[in-house]
């Protein structure tokens, strides 16, 4: 995704950039407020709009010409429909929903963000909750596994199809990864492979379900536990995706070497984050930065310099990254057999 620079020589570019969160408000209310979902029936006019969504009315036709000036929505004869991207991409139930994480930006993010100055003046995180505690709150932690369900929907093909050497090795273990969504894309994708998720013990009962609702049960198997305290199983490939920004230097470094020993000789290691080396998504993947800032205790993107270093220190063999989507950066680390 290339970023179309605000005009900032002009008061009016200044201005437009100051509130560009506005645009961004309009499509995470509608969102939440199931929106996209609600037209997926049909048409509606305000007034149909209204009363499906439970609306007071006040503001709710400027709200959804702005959402057709964003390119949301499409509107004929002073009816509103999805436009394409919403229509595929914003409605609830759908395989393709990408919106857990735009419920989760409009929960968590939105309003951390507007504590930036607070977490630049004292480093610390303004979410306002812990992910420990995320994790002892069922409902809560559904909602986040939504949203890496919505990150995974979209990097997961692109993964499978940026390493290609899939058919080559026997097992692949994902770290970090959750209730299995991406490990069920990639055995689903090369059946030669056997699939392990390493994540903490409370996915289990939604790594269970998953699994069984895929008809993948005898292909994943789901290992409990801290990566900071405990082993990792061993595997040919190993796959670190959006979960080393969640840590500091010094943690990634220990991570990265706690993969080593993880990766069976001959193997590799996949790295994929929002690195901070592409050009063409410098502003996209600063943005991620900060929201690490945000929302973790020491995380941050960093560069393939830092990984490459962290790994080389590690003991990989050979090491090298390529564009990954339409952001992030994959990394892969080679370890000799």
């Amino acid at each position: 995704m290339t970023t179309t620079a605000t005009d900032t020589s002009r008061p009016a570019g200044i201005l437009r950039l100051a509130n560009s969160f506005c645009d961004a408000k309009a499509l995470l209310t509608a969102v939440e407020l199931g929106l996209f979902t609600t037209l997926r029936e049909g048409p509606a006019s305000v007034e149909e709009t209204r009363s499906k969504l439970g609306l007071h009315g006040r503001g709710l036709s400027d709200w959804l010409d702005l959402l057709v000036e964003l390119c949301l929505l499409e509107r004929a004869d002073g009816r509103y429909r999805n436009g394409p991207g919403a229509d595929r991409f914003l409605v609830r139930g759908e395989e393709s929903y990408i919106g857990g994480f735009i419920e989760r930006s409009n929960r968590n993010l939105y309003p951390a963000w507007g504590r930036l100055g607070e977490a630049l003046r004292t480093g610390q995180p303004q979410s306002g909750s812990s992910f420990e505690a995320v994790v002892e709150n069922p409902q809560i932690l559904k909602q986040f596994i939504h949203s890496m369900d919505a990150l995974t929907r979209v990097l997961g093909p692109q993964l499978i199809e940026a390493f290609g050497e899939w058919s080559d090795y026997g097992s692949v273990l994902d770290v970090g990864g959750c209730r299995g969504s991406l490990a069920a894309q990639i055995v689903t994708a090369h059946p030669n492979l056997a699939g392990h998720v390493f994540d903490l013990p409370q996915m289990e009962p939604f790594f269970t379900e998953q699994a069984a609702e895929k008809g993948l049960t005898d292909r994943l198997t789901f290992h409990g536990g801290s990566f900071f305290e405990n082993p990792l199983p061993r595997a040919d490939i190993v796959v670190m995706g959006h979960v080393l920004h969640d840590w500091d230097r010094d943690q990634r470094k220990f991570l990265v070497e706690k993969a080593f020993h993880a990766v069976n000789p001959g193997g590799v290691l996949l790295v994929y984050d929002r690195m901070l080396d592409r050009p063409s998504s410098r502003v996209e993947n600063l943005v991620i930065s900060l929201d690490m800032l945000l929302v973790t205790d020491g995380g941050s993107e960093y560069t393939v310099g830092e990984l490459r270093e962290h790994a080389e220190a590690a003991g990989f063999a050979k090491i090298e990254d390529r564009l990954l989507g339409d952001d992030d950066t994959l990394v892969v680390a080679r370890k000799a057999a």
